[in-house]
C-alpha cells in the first residue's frame, strides 16, 4: 500500500515537472529552459546520495560539476530569441524546407539507429540510446516550444482566428487585383468567398 501511494506521489511531482517544463519553454528561450533541465539529475543525484545513502562515486560528481559549467556557459552566451506574432509565422516556420529537411534527416537517424545499431550495438554500446534520445529531444523541443507559442497565441487573442482572417482575405484581394486588370469586363468585382 506504501510503495502504491509512493509511485503516484512520483507520478504527480513527474506531470507537474513535465508542465512546469511546457509553461518554461512557452515563456523562455528553450536555450535558457533546456539546460535548466540538465540540473534536475545533479538534484536527483545528490537526493539519491542524501536521502538513498547511494554513493556518488568520482566520476558522478565530475558529471555534475561538468553539468553545471555546460549550463551556466549556455546560458551566459544565449542569444537573444525572436518574437513570434501569430500562428501563422508558427506555420511558416515549420514548413521551411530546412526545418522539414532537419526533421525528416532526423527521424531516417533514429530509424537507422533503432532498427540497425540497437540490434548488434545496442547491449554494449549507450551511445546508441544516447543518440536515439538526443535526436528525438532536438524535434520534441522545437514541437513544444511552437505548439506552447500556438496555444499562448491563441489564448491572447492573437490564434488561429486571427491568421484565418489574413489567410481568408488574402486570394479575395487577389482576385479583385486580377479582376481590375481585366478593362471593358462586365466581371467587375467579385467576392470568391460568396460564389
Amino acid at each position: 500500500m506504501k510503495s502504491a501511494m509512493l509511485m503516484g506521489d512520483c507520478n504527480c511531482n513527474s506531470d507537474f515537472g513535465e508542465i512546469a517544463n511546457f509553461a518554461a519553454y512557452v515563456f523562455a528561450p528553450a536555450i535558457l529552459v533546456t539546460p535548466f533541465g540538465a540540473l534536475s539529475i545533479i538534484i536527483s543525484a545528490v537526493l539519491a546520495h542524501i536521502i538513498l545513502r547511494e554513493k556518488l562515486h568520482i566520476f558522478g560528481i565530475l558529471g555534475c560539476v561538468l553539468c553545471v559549467v555546460g549550463s551556466t556557459t549556455i546560458v551566459l552566451h544565449a542569444p537573444p530569441e525572436r518574437e513570434i506574432q501569430s500562428v501563422l509565422e508558427v506555420w511558416d516556420l515549420a514548413t521551411k524546407p530546412a526545418f522539414l529537411f532537419y526533421a525528416a534527416l532526423v527521424i531516417t537517424a533514429v530509424l537507422v539507429l533503432i532498427i540497425h545499431f540497437i540490434p548488434q550495438y545496442g547491449q554494449t554500446h549507450i551511445m546508441v540510446y544516447i543518440g536515439i534520445c538526443s535526436l528525438v529531444g532536438s524535434l520534441s523541443v522545437m514541437s513544444v516550444k511552437a505548439l506552447g507559442i500556438a496555444l499562448k497565441l491563441t489564448l491572447s487573442g492573437m490564434g488561429l482566428h486571427h491568421s484565418c482572417n489574413y489567410l481568408c482575405n488574402y486570394p479575395n484581394e487577389l482576385s479583385k487585383q486580377a479582376m481590375s486588370g481585366l478593362h471593358g469586363s462586365i466581371i467587375g468585382e467579385v467576392d470568391l468567398w460568396q460564389i
